[in-house]
């Protein structure tokens, strides 16, 4: 027997299904099946399902579950993600564990304790998937500022190697050492390390924090106390110094105000190896974040470290550098 194409089929199941739904009994409804099978060759419950979805006209009702992270839950994650300064799910999640309770005891969060639980408890893709809408409005309210801050004042700043005129007193390089210990969170001590390119001159000042502010005020108690006049001041890209504040007060003060490569260490080596010597071996890599702390390492630095280490270490500075053989040969 020749089997029918697929309209022929379609055609004679249309006829079919209006014997198939009024037939009354279960035999008749049999029968029906049988002769579009044994015509068709197709199987019955693949005609049975086709019979279905002629009669289910309207889409099927897909039963809601229900949320258990509903807005009530939403709204306090949103607010400790911004405290803790917009991580991704997996670094919240611990943060959310240990954080959550001393937040309520703070006061910084008040949530039920059903809510807290539940925020402890989420996982990490949860917290990615709750924040999403949070996290587009936070890039889309940052792109609608135009051009990051400092981009277009960096162009106005030019880039300057490690290739100084060293017989001129008075170029400075200058770069912030932080302070935090094994977390960044909260505030805490930085110091503002200095150098002078030719002679070696080191001075150090510490500010709470590294805002533009502090940083500039900081510069300018670190240049009173200098023996020298200041002809050009060097720093990297950070904000901290790349900023209007700074850049007018060099303009002012006729400073030639330059900065490093991004990402290029070795564009400041002068100020990073007084950073080791002169910070990182007095005071390690510990956290200070307290104005005692503060009050401690400022003095310092303004009476008996930088009178040590201008007046009391000698100075070596690198005079040339060859290749012996492919290896770099260096001469202090």
């Amino acid at each position: 027997m020749e089997r029918m194409d697929m309209h022929s089929r379609n055609e004679y199941l249309k006829v079919l299904r209006e014997k198939y739904l009024k037939a009354k009994t279960k035999k008749e409804k049999s029968l029906i099946l049988d002769e579009y099978c044994g015509n068709t060759g197709q199987t019955r419950k693949y005609i049975i399902r086709k019979i279905q979805q002629g009669v289910n006209v309207g889409p099927k009702v897909r039963r809601k579950r229900k949320e258990d992270y509903d807005v009530r839950v939403r709204a306090p994650l949103a607010e400790v993600w911004e405290i803790f300064d917009y991580p991704c799910g997996q670094r919240l999640k611990p943060i959310l564990e240990v954080e959550v309770d001393r937040l309520m005891e703070l006061g910084e969060l008040e949530v039920s304790d059903e809510v807290a639980l539940k925020l402890k408890r989420m996982s990490s893709a949860t917290i990615d998937r709750k924040l999403k809408h949070q996290r587009e409005v936070f890039h889309l309210l940052r792109s609608k500022g135009g051009p990051k801050p400092g981009s277009l004042l960096k162009q106005k700043i030019p880039i300057r190697l490690t290739e100084w005129d060293t017989s001129m007193v008075g170029y400075v390089e200058a770069d912030i050492v932080v302070h935090c210990g094994a977390s960044t969170l909260g505030e805490y001590v930085n110091t503002l390390s200095t150098t002078e390119i030719s002679s070696g001159w080191w001075e150090g000042e510490a500010i709470m924090g590294k805002s533009q502010e502090y940083t500039f005020w900081a510069l300018k108690e670190i240049r009173k106390r200098t023996p020298f006049e200041w002809k050009g001041l060097d720093s990297d890209n950070g904000g901290e110094f790349i900023n209007q504040i700074l850049y007018k007060y060099c303009q002012r003060e006729k400073l030639e105000f330059t900065r490093s490569r991004p990402n290029r260490k070795n564009d400041n080596a002068y100020i990073e190896q007084k950073n080791w010597t002169h910070v990182r071996k007095v005071f390690g890599y510990l956290r200070y974040d307290t104005p005692e702390e503060l009050m401690i390492i400022d003095d310092l630095y303004r009476h008996e470290l930088r009178l040590y280490k201008n007046f009391f270490q000698p100075v070596m500075k690198l005079s040339r550098k060859e290749k012996d053989r492919g290896q770099p040969k260096e001469e202090v």
